[in-house]
């Protein structure tokens, strides 16, 4: 029973860990414990068949199995399970391992139907329920995913915060947002009709660039409670994304009265302002948001490209400078920092800048020490 959160399921390797771990413990509690589980890097690899040597029993293939598949030997754990595909009866478990084994590998187009004949064979596992509408998700086919992590949610409605994270999003992928509603507000405690809900579902869909619908949710979640926190912020994102400055502008602005200290708010605003060229306006919001929260970037930049405007190079040299400390790999930063010491006439400077610019737009392997 997988009880533990699957943190970033999203990413191969994490799942990858986390059903690692699962099978080292399953190996460990039914003593199939190989060689290489007990001694570090030495992995077990398949035995040749002496002559009148008794034939390995399925349990002994499906450990050295997960062994091999722990230690990044997918192919050749698959190769051992299939070896033993053949016998009659088929070993009952061997689509279990299989299915899992593609699993862990990252095939999960060939994991799905492993796992499918898992199920026929014991509709109770719930293992191989769990996996299966994981694989459909990873395999980018969400529909085909939702009934079986709907499963899931029913055994385990507490259990397992990526799992409703995932059903969540499917439900967003298939089009079906009332449904992905319920369980993000099931994902995060609150009742599934309360602004907070529309709140969450509408962030969600920004994330998935679904942008019509995170509007249309973010402005229930206002229209819900008005003084929601980072309800105004996230549809002055939307706003600002899709260059509609004045209202953009107006949500920010609403989300300052509420949450005065909140940083990216005034950050955000400020880009707003500068694009409508208040740089001045654009500036003091930016110190407040250094003053707030020194740790980002982007407010560096952005001062650095609204003192620009303003003509005052210098400054704007100070800001940047800080900006490529903090990050020296973002060729925007280098790009700025170029021409504000063109500006100033420092023609060497301003070339070392532009090139690095150049350089790390090109990519990593163009970059020099």
């Amino acid at each position: 029973m997988i009880q533990s959160s699957l943190t970033g399921l999203t990413q191969r390797s994490a799942i990858r860990l986390l059903l690692a771990a699962m099978l080292s413990a399953s190996a460990h509690s039914q003593g199939l414990v190989t060689a290489a589980q007990v001694d570090g890097p030495t992995v077990a690899e398949p035995a040749a068949q002496a002559p009148g040597q008794a034939i390995a029993t399925p349990e002994a293939v499906f450990a050295n199995a997960r062994s091999l598949a722990q230690h990044g030997h997918y192919d050749e754990a698959v190769a051992a399970l299939t070896a033993i595909q053949s016998q009659v009866p088929s070993p009952k478990g061997l689509w279990r391992e299989l299915g899992s084994t593609y699993y862990t590998k990252g095939d999960y187009a060939s994991a799905i139907p492993a796992l499918l004949k898992a199920q026929q064979e014991d509709p109770s596992d719930k293992e191989v329920v769990q996996l299966t509408g994981l694989s459909y998700y990873l395999a980018g086919k969400p529909p085909e995913a939702i009934p079986y992590l709907e499963k899931v949610q029913s055994w385990y409605p507490r259990a397992n915060v990526d799992a409703t994270y995932i059903l969540g999003i499917c439900y967003i992928q298939a089009k079906q947002y009332e449904q992905a509603r319920e369980a993000f507000a099931r994902m995060f405690d609150v009742p599934k009709d309360s602004a907070a809900s529309y709140l969450f579902t509408a962030r969600m869909l920004k994330r998935q660039e679904y942008d019509p619908v995170a509007e249309e949710y973010a402005l229930k979640a206002v229209a819900a409670d008005p003084k929601l926190p980072l309800a105004h912020f996230l549809l002055g994102e939307l706003y600002l994304y899709k260059s509609r400055i004045p209202e953009s502008i107006a949500q920010f602005e609403a989300e300052l009265a509420l949450n005065p200290a909140h940083a990216p708010t005034l950050y955000e605003l400020a880009d707003a302002y500068s694009r409508v060229q208040k740089y001045d306006d654009a500036e003091r919001l930016l110190q407040r948001s250094i003053w707030l929260d020194a740790t980002s970037t982007g407010p560096f930049i952005l001062l650095g490209k609204v003192l620009q405007k303003k003509g005052e190079p210098v400054l704007a040299i100070r800001a940047l400078t800080r900006a490529v400390t903090m990050d020296p790999n973002n060729p925007i930063t280098h790009h700025l920092l170029g021409t504000a010491y063109r500006d100033l006439g420092k023609t060497e400077e301003a070339e070392r800048e532009l090139k690095r610019a150049l350089q790390l737009q090109s990519g990593p392997d163009a970059v020099k020490p």
